[in-house]
């Protein structure tokens, strides 16, 4: 076995990973490390993120409202096309509901949430079955994020500061003595003075083999399937649809993207879509939009990882020196990454 030394050592090469080995790179050595054989193969890899900066506890709706700026103005030659799209949300309700009142209050002037009505409402989206739209409000600065050129944004400004990505190395064992962190993974022995925690729903797992104090992580899993848009219909610039007590949709290359908003606890595992509540989605999308669903072109199952807070752990662990987690950012990590990393970042390099 070989022996090398870095500053620090991130685990996970989702986007949480990838951006805070990007931001650290600037300033240290940095081994990037991935279980899998591509990075982002979980949760980043399965997520059709939007920018949603009213939804989320009080704290993750700050942090992403600070992550804007980045979206709009990455660094020079970070990305060659524009991380954000306009997308729009509108939320429906067959009824009276306090749900939209609730909505309507987190308007702001620079993320407005207005009521529209009905016949605005099925402008907006066709697929609407007319009788079952009593209320709607419409927020018109929800974005689409290009989740892949984010990712590899990250990727290749980590590789260019002289990071080191290394694929197929899950970590095994994990032993601080020395003032060192010893980390086993893909049969070589690293040592860094910094190990950062960003392995999304085994996070919990990894600070286990680390001695490290639990966060209680609860990964849950997010159904999705894609169906193709009604035969006559233009649906490309439809705004996601959220159906209060329901699902959402939204339009994806060209077909529609429809999801239960299922949040199931389960293990951390590579997750697949469950027959049944593909059924139950199927069926519902038919009664409630004016989709009928021949065949399915794609299904798939993504994880969510969330603490009882529902805000992201980004801190030193309470009993283990040099070890850092990064865990715990629910469905808006995508959102956050920008903002946590630099944070993060600067926590460990102010440490270090």
């Amino acid at each position: 076995m070989s022996q090398k030394i870095f500053d620090f050592i991130v685990i996970g090469a989702g986007i949480s990973g990838a951006s805070v080995a990007y931001e650290l790179a600037e300033s240290g050595t940095v081994a990037l490390l991935e279980a899998e054989s591509a990075p982002g193969y979980h949760s980043t890899g399965r997520s059709a993120a939007l920018f949603t900066p009213n939804f989320g506890s009080p704290e993750v709706c700050e942090i992403n409202k600070v992550s804007e700026a980045f979206f709009l103005n990455p660094p020079d030659g970070f990305c060659e096309t524009p991380l954000l799209s306009p997308r729009g949300a509108l939320t429906v309700a067959r009824s009276e509901d306090d749900y939209l009142s609730s909505l309507l209050q987190l308007s702001s002037e620079q993320s407005p949430i207005y009521t529209v009505s009905k016949a605005e409402a099925l402008e907006l989206a066709p697929i609407l079955k007319p009788e079952l739209v009593h209320q709607a409000v419409y927020e018109p600065n929800v974005r689409d994020i290009d989740v892949a050129t984010l990712h590899q944004g990250y990727l290749r400004g980590f590789k260019h500061r002289k990071g080191e990505l290394l694929l197929k190395h899950k970590v095994v064992a994990l032993q601080h003595k020395a003032d060192l962190w010893q980390v086993n993974a893909g049969g070589e022995v690293y040592h860094c003075k910094q190990v950062i925690n960003a392995s999304g729903a085994w996070a919990d797992q990894l600070g286990e083999l680390a001695k490290a104090k639990p966060i209680g992580l609860i990964p849950k899993r997010r159904t999705a399937i894609i169906v193709k848009t009604p035969r006559g219909l233009d649906l490309n610039a439809m705004p996601l649809v959220d159906f209060v007590g329901g699902a959402y949709l939204k339009p994806e290359a060209g077909n529609i993207m429809v999801s239960p908003g299922d949040e199931t606890p389960v293990e951390p595992q590579d997750i697949q879509p469950d027959d049944l509540e593909i059924a139950v989605l199927v069926d519902w999308l038919e009664k409630n939009t004016l989709i009928t669903v021949d065949r399915l072109e794609h299904s798939w199952a993504g994880l969510r990882s969330f603490v009882e807070d529902q805000n992201p752990v980004i801190r030193y662990d309470h009993e283990q020196e040099g070890f850092f987690w990064l865990a715990a950012q629910g469905g808006y990590g995508i959102m956050m990454a920008p903002t946590l990393a630099k944070r993060a970042a600067s926590l460990l390099l102010a440490s270090g």
